[in-house]
Formats: structure tokens, C-alpha cells, sequence
């Protein structure tokens, strides 16, 4: 199997409210990209200027307002807002309105987004385990006609899902994982896998993309069985300190997992993250004002065997990037690639 070679973009939840954002995606098609993924949080990175609209009925409403692009979650934490056969529902119902433009993007969470509900936050091996548990019962729930399940973590009894897509039109799962169990996980089982950029080369190298490869070889799989994607950070504007300080917003992003682990209170977020100072906060970008620059860095993840860069740009005027990116980055790198 060959995976096309894909460009996305990233709408900015944390960043912008549910009618902004989801006139951003229209954009983002009209300018060429070829889907558009959106977070599910249930709070920002920032409290002062954040923004947290539902993923699952703003993905119903973008499906509504365009033809083309794919559209998913990156990511959605099936495990603990929502119990699985939810999940299982509510994607069953997206991949019937919109066939064929609908991915499940999945994650183990973030404390951010569930210990404000009164849920407590395990350690990630109870994470990892309630994921896979999770992956397990929402397909058996796409599979299967009535579903009597009993895991660790979740059951049914007797349950269906009556409006689901057909055999053909299945929804795909990717996982995303910045860790090797997640990782090897996703080249068992899924059909694409979700990463982010700016992280240390050999993060990629050396253990990532290899345990990749190993989760497809103990599954019996091909190399090029599942997508790839990978979430580019970068920030591109003719003026170099406007590009810099774009970068502003999302500093959080910059903070190590340490650091944020167990925060769950976009204020205290936004206190840690302002104390970095710029550089740092646009660490994980790709920031330069010269386009052929941002294509050499992106062609990077590609010789990686990244197959799926969706962009992400941390600035306020989302529409003066996509129709930057649009016009003068991604006939570059189609230019570059078009075998």
C-alpha cells in the first residue's frame, strides 16, 4: 500500500472560538489543504484569551460546511469523559454523514482536561491499559451487531450501534503517542499514528520511528500499513520578531513534561508558561520568514517517513497564515515531492 503524501491543518481549539475556528477549516480547504484536525479539550492551555470548543459537534458542523477535506481528532481521550461506547456512537454517526472524511484520533489524556471534572488522573501504565481497553470495545461496537463486554475498566450489555458506516466506509483510529508503548500500540492496531515536531531529532530516530516499526512487525504488517502523522509546529511571517512572538501564545508547549504533567488548571499553566522567555517558547516551531526555509525543515519529517504533516500556527490571524501557506508553502512542497 502507497499513503499519499498529505497536508494539513491544525485548528487551533485552545485558541479560538467554535464559529472562528470552523470558518478557519472552510479556509483551509479552499487554500488546498487536505484535512484539518482539531483537539478535544475541555480547557485551554491558557486561561486569558483561551478557548475550549467541543471537537465532536464543531467536526459535525465543519463536515456540513465543506466537500473535501479529511477531518479528525487530534487527539480525543476516550477513557474517562467519555466512556468508550460513546466515542463509538458519536464517530459511528460522523462517518455516516460525512463518508469517508472522518478519523478517530486517540490519546491516554492529559490531567488538564479531567481532573477538574472530580476524575482522579492514574499513572500512565492505568492509562495506557484503559486506551487499549477502550481501542478494543469501540470496534467490537463498529463490528459487531450486539456487544456484551466486560473489561477492566468498561462494559455493555447487550449494546448496538444502529447508524454506523458500512463495512467500507469504516472510520479509521490513529493513535497519538510521544512515547514507545503508545507508539509500538499504534503499529499493532491502528490505522494511522499521531506525533508532534520540534521535539529532539533523536526522540524520532532513535525511538519513536523504531518502536513504529516494531509494533508493524510483531502485527505482521507492512511498513507503509498505517499513516503517519505528525503535527509540524511553525511560524511563518515576512517580519522575523512578528514570527517570533506569535509563538507567545502557545509557550506552555515549551514547558517539559515534567513541568506539566500534573497541571490541571489553565492558570497555573499560564503562570509557568510566562516565565519563559521567547526563545524558548518558540522552541518547538519552525519560525523563519524565508518559505524555501520552511520547506527544507518540513522535508525533514518527510525523509523521516512522515507521510501526514498537518501545520499549526500559533498566531492570532489565522487567516493571513493559511492563505500565506496556502499560496506560497504548500505548492513548494508539492513542487518538491511530486512523486
Amino acid at each position: 500500500m502507497t499513503i499519499p503524501l498529505r497536508f494539513g491543518y491544525k485548528a487551533s481549539a485552545e485558541q479560538f472560538g467554535p464559529r472562528e475556528l470552523a470558518d478557519f477549516a472552510v479556509l483551509a480547504e479552499e487554500m488546498g489543504f487536505d484535512s484539518v484536525f482539531v483537539s478535544d479539550h475541555l480547557q485551554p492551555w491558557m486561561h486569558d484569551g483561551g478557548h475550549a470548543p467541543a471537537a465532536v459537534p464543531w467536526l459535525g458542523a465543519v463536515g456540513a460546511r465543506t466537500s473535501r477535506v479529511l477531518l479528525g481528532t487530534s487527539v480525543l481521550t476516550p477513557t474517562f469523559r467519555y466512556h468508550p461506547g460513546v466515542v463509538a456512537q458519536m464517530f459511528a454517526t460522523l462517518g455516516v454523514l460525512y463518508p469517508g472524511r472522518i478519523i478517530l484520533g486517540l490519546g491516554t489524556g492529559e490531567a488538564l482536561n479531567e481532573v477538574t471534572l472530580g476524575l482522579e488522573w492514574p499513572d500512565p501504565p492505568e492509562r495506557f491499559q484503559r486506551l487499549k481497553e477502550a481501542i478494543t470495545l469501540i470496534e467490537k461496537l463498529w463490528d459487531d451487531e450486539r456487544v456484551t463486554f466486560e473489561g477492566t475498566y468498561y462494559s455493555t450489555k447487550d449494546a448496538t450501534i444502529y447508524d454506523r458506516p458500512s463495512e467500507d466506509e469504516k472510520v479509521p483510529i490513529y493513535i497519538g503517542a510521544s512515547g514507545p508503548a503508545a507508539t509500538r500500540l499504534a503499529g499493532r492496531i491502528a490505522d494511522g499514528y499521531i506525533t508532534t515536531s520540534g521535539k529532539a531529532a533523536e526522540l524520532y530516530t532513535d525511538t519513536l520511528l523504531p518502536a513504529l516499526r516494531e509494533g508493524l512487525e510483531k502485527a505482521g504488517r507492512a511498513d507503509d500499513a498505517i499513516d503517519t502523522l505528525i503535527e509540524v509546529k511553525v511560524s511563518y511571517h515576512p517580519d522575523h520578531d512578528t514570527a517570533m512572538e506569535k509563538t507567545r501564545f502557545w509557550a506552555p508547549l515549551a514547558l517539559s513534561p515534567e513541568e506539566k504533567r500534573d497541571i490541571h488548571d489553565p492558570l497555573e499553566m499560564q503562570r509557568r508558561a510566562a516565565e519563559l522567555p521567547i526563545e524558548r517558547a518558540a522552541s518547538r516551531f519552525i519560525v523563519s520568514t524565508d518559505p524555501e526555509e520552511h520547506v527544507e525543515k518540513i522535508a525533514e519529517y518527510v525523509d523521516l517517513g512522515f507521510r501526514h504533516l498537518v501545520f499549526h500556527d500559533p498566531g492570532h490571524d489565522q487567516e493571513e497564515f493559511l492563505r500565506m501557506y496556502g499560496a506560497e508553502i504548500l505548492p513548494r512542497l508539492r513542487a518538491r515531492f511530486a512523486e
